[in-house]
C-alpha cells in the first residue's frame, strides 16, 4: 500500500475485506449513501451534516497568546470549537475523527469518520459542561446539546442496558456486535457529569445509569471484569479477556461498578499491580513485591523502577491508561499514596524518556493517529508498561492529560508543540507528530480533542468536572476504598 505525508493513502483491499467480515452491515445508511451514487459521491453530505467545518488549516502561530494562562485558554476555546463542529446536527452526536489529506479541507479529499463510540459521546458531554464551566457556551445552549445527545441515545439498539460499541452517526444503526466494559463506563461517566451540572437532564440521564448492571460485565470466576460480549443471535458470547491490570482506563468503570454494588469490593485488589517474577513476557521484574492486606482483602504490591523512578506499571505504557481517568476522578485528592503519586510519576518518566533517551525536543506518547499512515497506532514509554507499546510518536493530548500532575512543564510543551510543527488548526492542535521527520497527522480525533479539552477544563477551572463526578451517588461509595492503599510503602 502506498502512503503520503498525511497518511491518507487508498486503503488496502485485503485489509479492507478482512474488516468487512467482522463490520454489521448498515442497510439505511447504505441507502442513503447509494441515493447519491455510492460511498464516495455521499461524503460532500456527510460534511454537510456536520456543524461545522474549518476554513483553514493551519492558524497563525504568531498570534497565540505569550501568556501561559492566555494560551491554555485559547487552545481551550479552538479546540471546543472543533469538538462543537464535528457533530452530526440532527443527532448531536461527535463523529469519530475527520483528517485532512494533502494540505486540503475539501470533503471530498478528507476522511470523514461519521461513527461514533460510546466513549466518544461520554466524553463529549463531559465536554459539553467543560464548555459551559469555560463560559464557551451558556446553560441553556449546555442543555439542549445534552438533551439532543440523550435523545439519540434513546434511539440506539442496545443489549442488556448497555450500547454497542459503534455506531453510525447518519443513520444511528449500530455496526459492530461488540458491547464493552471500558466504553459504557466512559458514557456511563459522561451521564454520571451531565446530570450533576444540570437538573433539567437529571431523570433522563439517571434512566440509563439506573438501568445499566454493571454485574453484566463482571466474571465472578476471575474476579474481574470482562473486556465484554459479542452479541449473537439468542445471545452473547463473553470476551476471552479481562481487565486485570490495575493501572489502566478501564480503573474509572471498577470504581463506578463498585459504588453502584454491582462488583464486589475484592475486585479493586483482584486487579494487578504487578505480576510474579516468573512471568518472563514482562518488561521487568518487579522489586519489593510482597502480600498486602486492606479491609480484610489479600493482594500483591511491588513495584517498576526506571532511574530512581518508583511506579506501579500499566499495560502499555501509555499517558492514556495512566492519566485519562483523572478527568473524572481526582486521584491525588482521593487516593494520594496510591494513584495520585502513581501518576505523578508516569508523567515524569515519560517527559525524561522522551527529551533524554530518544533526544526529542517534545514529550507525551499515547494511542493517536500516524503522521505516515493511514490507520491509529498505539505508543507509549516502554518501560512504564507491563507489555510496553513502541515509542516514536508524540501526541498533544498527553500534555492536556498530565495538567493535573506538571502543569508548568505540560504547558510549556503544549506550546513547543504549538510552536516547532505545522500542527496548530483552527481547532487547536492536531492529534500527532513525528519529533524525528516533523511529520505531522492533520486529524481531529473525537476521543483525543475531548480528552484534551476536558483536561484544559480541570486545570483552568479548578478541576470543575472532577469534583461533580466524586460528588454522584453512583462513584461516591467507592472512593473510600481505593484511597487506603500506598503503591510505595
Amino acid at each position: 500500500m502506498s502512503t503520503d505525508p498525511d497518511g491518507c493513502a487508498a486503503p488496502d483491499p485485503k485489509r479492507e475485506a478482512q474488516f468487512l467480515d467482522f463490520r454489521v452491515v448498515a442497510p439505511k445508511k447504505e441507502a442513503w449513501q447509494n441515493a447519491f451514487g455510492g460511498l464516495a459521491a455521499a461524503k460532500p453530505h456527510v460534511q454537510a451534516r456536520l456543524a461545522g467545518w474549518p476554513t483553514a488549516l493551519l492558524a497563525d502561530r504568531s498570534a497565540l497568546p505569550t501568556d501561559d494562562a492566555a494560551f491554555l485558554e485559547r487552545l481551550a476555546r479552538d479546540t471546543w470549537l472543533g469538538l462543537a463542529a464535528l457533530v452530526d446536527r440532527d443527532h448531536g452526536l461527535p463523529i469519530d475523527h475527520v483528517r485532512f489529506c494533502s494540505g486540503s479541507l475539501a470533503p471530498e479529499s478528507a476522511k470523514i469518520g461519521d461513527y461514533t463510540s460510546g466513549t466518544n459521546i461520554g466524553l463529549h458531554l463531559l465536554a459539553i459542561v467543560g464548555a459551559y464551566d469555560m463560559d464557551l457556551i451558556s446553560r441553556a445552549d449546555a442543555v439542549a446539546r445534552v438533551r439532543l445527545a440523550v435523545d439519540s441515545l434513546k434511539r440506539l439498539q442496545t443489549f442488556g442496558g448497555f450500547f454497542f460499541n459503534y455506531y453510525d452517526t447518519t443513520s444511528l444503526e449500530r455496526t459492530t456486535n461488540f458491547v464493552s466494559f471500558v466504553d459504557s463506563a466512559w458514557l456511563t461517566t459522561g451521564l454520571i457529569v451531565a446530570r450533576q451540572a444540570f437538573a433539567e437532564v437529571w431523570d433522563d440521564c439517571s434512566a440509563f445509569i439506573d438501568h445499566q448492571d454493571y454485574g453484566f460485565f463482571y466474571d465472578p470466576h476471575a474476579k474481574l471484569m470482562l473486556h465484554g460480549f459479542t452479541v449473537k443471535p439468542g445471545g452473547a458470547d463473553r470476551s476471552r479477556y479481562h481487565y486485570g491490570t490495575l493501572y489502566t482506563e478501564a480503573r474509572l468503570g471498577s470504581i463506578i461498578a463498585i459504588a453502584k454494588g454491582q462488583a464486589p469490593d475484592a475486585m479493586w485488589f483482584e486487579m494487578k499491580r504487578t505480576l510474579p517474577p516468573t512471568i518472563q513476557w514482562q518488561k521487568q521484574k518487579p522489586i519489593d513485591r510482597h502480600e498486602k492486606e486492606i479491609r480484610g482483602h489479600r493482594f500483591y504490591g511491588g513495584l517498576y523502577e526506571w532511574r530512581g523512578h518508583a511506579y506501579v506499571p500499566s499495560w502499555g505504557g501509555s499517558m492514556f491508561e495512566a492519566l485519562m481517568p483523572t478527568l473524572a476522578l481526582d486521584e491525588h485528592a482521593v487516593a494520594p499514596r496510591s494513584l495520585g503519586r502513581n501518576d505523578e510519576v508516569h508523567a515524569e518518566v515519560q517527559r525524561r524518556y522522551a527529551t533524554e533517551d530518544l533526544g526529542f525536543p517534545v514529550w507525551g506518547m499515547s494511542p493517536s493517529a500516524r503522521p505516515n499512515a493511514i490507520d491509529y497506532g498505539e505508543f507509549g514509554v516502554p518501560a512504564l508498561g507491563l507489555a510496553g507499546y513502541k515509542p516514536g510518536i508524540v501526541t498533544p493530548h498527553a500534555s492536556a492529560l498530565a495538567l493535573v500532575v506538571m502543569p508548568a512543564e505540560a504547558t510549556a510543551n503544549l506550546r513547543r508543540l504549538a510552536e516547532r510543527y505545522d500542527m496548530y488548526g483552527e481547532y487547536g492542535l492536531y492529534d500527532a507528530v513525528d519529533p524525528t521527520t516533523g511529520e505531522v497527522a492533520h486529524a481531529y480525533l473525537s476521543l483525543d480533542q475531548a480528552m484534551s479539552f476536558v483536561a484544559l477544563v480541570n486545570h483552568l477551572r479548578d478541576g470543575s468536572i472532577q469534583k461533580r463526578f466524586a460528588a454522584d451517588p453512583a462513584v461516591a461509595p467507592a472512593l473510600g476504598l481505593i484511597g487506603e492503599e500506598d503503591f510505595f510503602e
